[in-house]
Order: structure tokens, then sequence, then C-alpha cells
């Protein structure tokens, strides 16, 4: 029997189809590493896109390809999937919350062989939640890497553009590449007068979709076996 999966993201209301091209090239990297498994995807940012992905499908996991839980993995997602008339289908933790992506950032600072790390988010003004996860990354890399590290965020004290004088390197705490990614960070650091070099995202790494894929075997079979107990 085919199990079903759907990558959700937040994608780019000023330029959907290029975020939900991205998207879509992650979802088929991911179904290539599970036999047996539909996975799909689908921006918020697509009118519809939603809830074309899941109808006809008779429940199956989503896979958040957030950095944080917040308003749009806990309140948007299961929202849209109610107005689309899903049944059956489990909200999994989101990417940023998986602890293999945070493993994943340690081998991305140690790789770079960094003394100095920016580890570059974008933070809430209105919660905690998206600072305090970058917060426990950079303390991993701090001591896992040895390499000192310090936060800046886009949305949130301490900005990046405050960062003077600092950094070898800066990792962007990001799902995807878009605007903060592209255009936000590099001026924040110029801003702040950073010379060292600004590595890709963390979700573009060649690696996240095994990473993805074994939090889907995960879930689904949590799900599982929580039917099996509600029996």
């Amino acid at each position: 029997m085919t199990q079903n999966a759907l990558i959700v993201a937040h994608g780019q209301p000023s330029d959907p189809q290029t975020a939900a091209r991205a998207l879509d090239l992650l979802a088929a990297a991911v179904e290539a590493g599970l036999p047996g498994w539909r996975v799909q995807a689908a921006t918020l940012a697509e009118p519809g896109a939603l809830a074309q992905a899941v109808a006809g499908h008779a429940g199956g996991v989503v896979f958040p390809m957030f950095m944080a839980g917040g308003w749009f993995t806990r309140v948007q997602i299961p929202a849209r999937l109610a107005e689309a008339g899903a049944a059956g289908w489990t909200v999994l933790e989101p990417f940023g919350c998986d602890p293999c992506v945070h493993d994943l950032c340690v081998t991305l600072a140690q790789e770079a062989r960094a003394t100095e790390v920016i580890l570059a988010a974008h933070g809430s003004f209105k919660s905690p939640i998206p600072s305090d996860i970058a917060r426990h990354v950079a303390g991993r890399i701090g001591v896992e890497a040895g390499a000192t590290v310090k936060v800046g965020f886009i949305d949130q004290e301490p900005k990046l553009s405050t960062l003077a004088g600092f950094g070898t390197v800066c990792l962007p705490f990001f799902a995807a590449e878009g605007g903060h990614v592209s255009d936000d960070i590099p001026a924040a650091l110029a801003t702040a007068g950073f010379r060292g070099r600004i590595l890709p995202p963390v979700g573009l790494d060649a690696r996240v979709p095994g990473i993805i894929a074994a939090a889907l075997v995960r879930g689904a079979a949590v799900c599982a076996s929580e039917c099996r107990w509600r029996r």
C-alpha cells in the first residue's frame, strides 16, 4: 500500500511559482529514497495548492518545511487541511525542530572549519520559540564544532546588522532559498562589515532529503501505533 506524505512550506507570495518548483524538486528527491511512498509538495503562498495535493488521498503525514513550530505549523496548516475536507492527515514536527537537522548544522560548521560562526535566523517579534531553537543550535555548534558562535536575526534583536567585526562563516538557519537568504542576510552582513563566507541555507544541503525521509518514516510509524492503540 502506498503511503502518502506532503511537504508544506510557506513559499514566497511575491514569487510563488519559483518557491513551488524548488519544493517540488525537494519532494521528488525525498520520494526517490522512499520506495512505496508518494511524496507531494505545496506552499501556503499558492492558492489552493494544499487542497489539490491532498484531494483524493485517504490520509498521510504532513511535514512542515519550517524552522520552528508556531502559528503556521500549529494553526494554519491544520486549518487549511480542514478547509480542504482532508481527513486522516497528521502534521509532524517541523524541519527546524528535528535533532538530525541540528546535527547537520554542527557538521556544516565543522566542514567549513570555522572559528567564528554567525548563525543567521529569522526570529520573531511575537514568539520566543524561533529564537530558542536557533540559540540551541548555536550552543551545539559552539560545543561540538569548537567555534565561537553568535546568533543574528532578521526579525528581532540582536539583528545581523549589529554583529560588527565578527564571523568567518555565516550559516543561514533557513529551510530554503528566498528573499531573506538572497537579499536580506547579505545586506545586513554588509552593514556589519562582515568579510567572511556565507554558506548555503541548511535546508539546501544534499543530506536534507534523507533527513526528511527518515522523519516521514518515524512519523508514519507513530501514527500507525497510535491508531492501533485507539482500537
